[in-house]
């Protein structure tokens, strides 16, 4: 079977990524720092207070829901802040699989300085964003890069944010977000354009995915002080089928890539591909969106 890496995946949209690509014959590596459920660690969003309360899901979990799927799956815990461990984890897959077909960098930094206002964010802060969202993503794209060309096939999937093309509508704290995580994802979504120009032709594939405003087990815990209701937002599994689409129908994905208008943008913004649209216009989650007024 053909061999995924997700990043993020204890719980949420890299979960969700997970299970659909293993629904769709792929095995599956999971990365993230969560192994076992109830860990306790520091996933507040602001300076001004501490919150280690344990957060739904974790890496465990994730691999059971692969496992059901009938594929394989690799736990490799990584903290994308700590890059030799992010390169070990890329090493671990390699080692005990020879290949990765897909890389969905999907994990991104949690922690204070999100949620908080520049003049009172360390740039120690700023530096923990740019290497969790950018920098551990590139370690493993040049981890995994050398096979994919060497074989002549692969997919990169960088699961980007509006946050790093538009403003926030509002302060960080108050509906919005803190410089760090804009100015990382508008980074990271540099990434797919540039590199499908270099390397397009010798058969690798890179796309964004934008999810929109999903409904994840963080954003319920979290962020409802921060502003953000997401009681109407999509669910994880809009985006994992969107992924499992992506990387699983090359031909299609990139006949409608060459049309530059939504639900997917040409490489003149970066390969983009708005997931929720893409979900809806396609049908690819059954009962999603329901009817208005439906539960």
């Amino acid at each position: 079977m053909p061999t995924a890496i997700v990043t993020g995946a204890s719980r949420g949209i890299g979960k969700a990524i997970a299970v659909h690509l293993a629904r769709a014959g792929f095995d599956v590596a999971i990365t993230a720092r969560t192994v076992k459920d109830g860990e306790e660690r520091e996933h507040s969003s602001t300076l001004r207070r501490s919150d280690t309360s344990p957060l739904p899901g974790s890496l465990s979990s994730t691999a059971l829901l692969v496992e059901a799927e009938g594929a394989r799956s690799l736990t490799v815990p990584a903290d994308l802040t700590d890059r030799a461990s992010v390169v070990a984890a890329a090493d671990a897959v390699l080692a005990a699989w020879g290949q990765v077909d897909v890389l969905v960098n999907n994990g991104r930094y949690v922690g204070p300085g999100h949620m908080d206002y520049l003049e009172e964010t360390p740039l120690e802060l700023l530096e923990l964003h740019l290497e969790a969202n950018v920098l551990a993503p590139l370690a493993l794209i040049k981890k995994v890069l050398p096979g994919m060309l060497e074989r002549g096939s692969g997919c990169i999937v960088n699961i980007t944010s509006g946050a790093g093309f538009h403003d926030p509508p509002a302060a960080a704290g108050e509906g919005g977000w803190g410089l760090g995580y804009g100015l990382s994802k508008a980074a990271l979504h540099r990434v797919a354009g540039v590199l499908h120009l270099e390397v397009a032709g010798r058969g690798v594939r890179a796309y964004n995915v934008q999810p929109g405003f999903i409904a994840t087990e963080r954003m319920a815990q979290d962020m409802g002080g921060f502003g953000f209701d997401a009681s109407g937002a999509a669910p994880p599994d809009v985006v994992g089928a969107v992924v499992a689409w992506l990387v699983a129908n090359p031909d299609a994905a990139d006949a409608v890539m060459e049309d530059s208008s939504p639900p997917m943008r040409s490489t003149k913004d970066g390969r983009n591909i708005e997931a929720q649209l893409v979900c809806r216009d396609l049908g690819l989650l059954p009962g999603w969106p329901g009817t208005p007024g439906s539960s």
